[in-house]
């Protein structure tokens, strides 16, 4: 076989591979890795999202990378969103990383499990603009160990 053919079939190859993995319905999707997995209590976490669709409903995601040795069951963030004009809300919300019996919910392998929690369905952002999302944990201690990585996933939702 020649460098060129292995050539063509390499990028044959990554390029199905790009097609394959884009998602439609994604608007925005961003983690955010928690350095030495200690999330400190005065640590906020922000994202801004540039929106411009104020027609079509979205639902709006918060991603939680875990631990195995993480110690508790469930996982409360305290969460602002911040309009383009100024207007904010904030959200108590909570996570559960396990079951009542301790099994880890989500998916994943060895020590790291991956969760997508659904924060708000089928909301329509009010204007377009830079939305600004921030995110603190509010687990009443201040080094929250064993969260790897918080995230923020925004996505269309397909209208039937």
């Amino acid at each position: 076989m020649t460098k060129g053919r292995i050539l063509n079939i390499f990028l044959f190859v990554f390029f199905v591979i790009i097609l394959c993995s884009c998602d439609p319905h994604q608007v925005y999707e961003r983690n955010v890795e928690i350095p030495g997995f200690i999330w400190h209590k005065d640590s906020i976490l922000k994202f801004e999202v540039d929106v411009q669709d104020t027609i079509n409903p979205h639902n709006i995601y918060i991603n939680v990378r875990n631990s195995s040795r993480y110690k508790m069951q469930n996982l409360f963030i305290f969460v602002q969103t911040t309009a383009p004009g100024g207007s904010f809300l904030r959200d108590t919300f909570e996570c559960y990383l396990a079951d009542e019996r301790g099994k880890w919910t989500g998916s994943g392998w060895g020590d790291i499990y991956d969760n997508q929690f659904l924060y708000k369905k089928s909301i329509r952002f009010p204007v377009s603009g830079v939305y600004t999302f921030e995110y603190i944990q509010a687990m009443r201690t201040d080094n929250l160990e064993f969260i790897s990585d918080i995230g923020l996933r925004i996505e269309k939702v397909e209208i039937r």
